[in-house]
């Protein structure tokens, strides 16, 4: 049976701090128990405080950890400041030494980069994906309406406006036409695969997506509405992401803690 928890915190730094907690601890079990933890993550404006505090966790092996990412835009330049592989070396692999990982390389063939990379993926269970929610509830790449059929490790998508728009908002390009129109996206239900997935979603722009996705119907119009079938989910939000839930303080879910 699906088990998603969510956990709300008063704001995004610590939302970050308790997320890295639990991620650490997953990791070094991950480690402890297969000898390597294969992981995915997310980048990203909402994902900062998060990879900043699971950076300075102690006691990770990272030199076991294995790390894939959800996506890319194809044509984009790692040296482009929205470039999603610039970011993972700087917010991540720089910080910790991982030595084993599989980028998207979205300058190449995007056809040739979902087989060989989505082969690698393929070749072995992901034990943890972090993850975020789009402001249009897309799960990586997968705006609405989403795939949630396609067996396919990656895909390559286009993107809608509001997820274009989404980039401008984060600061990552100045308008909307300077945001490719593709890019190669993790599928839905290869995300789902892993055996763990940990969702990292603060600020208030995200609050009508929280909403639709963990109040609405699971559709492929709200695309992470599909983690409420994975059997391992939590989902860390803050109080500006949580402010459109129609939950009260005395009659939240039991799934659902709380440390406003």
């Amino acid at each position: 049976m699906p088990k998603l928890q969510i956990k709300i915190l008063e704001d995004k730094q610590s939302l970050g701090r308790t997320t890295a907690e639990h991620a650490a601890r997953s990791l070094r079990v991950a480690i402890r128990d297969g000898g390597l933890a294969r992981i995915i993550a997310a980048t990203g404006a909402s994902q900062f405080e998060f990879l900043e505090a699971l950076t300075r966790a102690p006691d990770i092996d990272w030199a076991k950890v294995e790390l894939f990412h959800l996506d890319e835009y194809v044509g984009l330049p790692i040296t482009h400041p929205a470039s999603f592989r610039k970011y993972l070396f700087e917010r991540l692999i720089h910080k910790t030494g991982i030595t084993q990982y599989h980028f998207l390389d979205g300058q190449r063939d995007p056809q040739v980069v979902v087989k060989e990379v989505g082969r690698e993926l393929s070749s072995q269970p992901v034990d943890i994906a972090f993850v975020g929610i789009g402001e249009n509830g897309h799960l990586a790449f997968n705006d609405p309406p989403a795939d949630f059929q396609t067996e396919e490790p990656y895909l390559v998508v286009e993107l809608d406006e509001a997820c274009r728009q989404q980039q401008v908002n984060e600061g990552w390009f100045a308008k909307p036409e300077e945001v490719p129109s593709r890019a190669i996206s993790m599928s839905v239900r290869q995300i789902l695969r892993a055996k763990e997935i940990i969702a990292v979603v603060p600020d208030a722009r995200k609050a009508k997506a929280v909403k639709a996705c963990l109040e609405g119907e699971i559709s492929p119009l709200a695309p992470a509405s599909i983690l409420r079938e994975h059997p391992n989910t939590t989902i860390y939000l803050d109080r500006d992401s949580a402010s459109l839930l129609g939950w009260s303080a005395t009659k939240r879910p039991s799934s659902v803690s709380s440390a406003l």
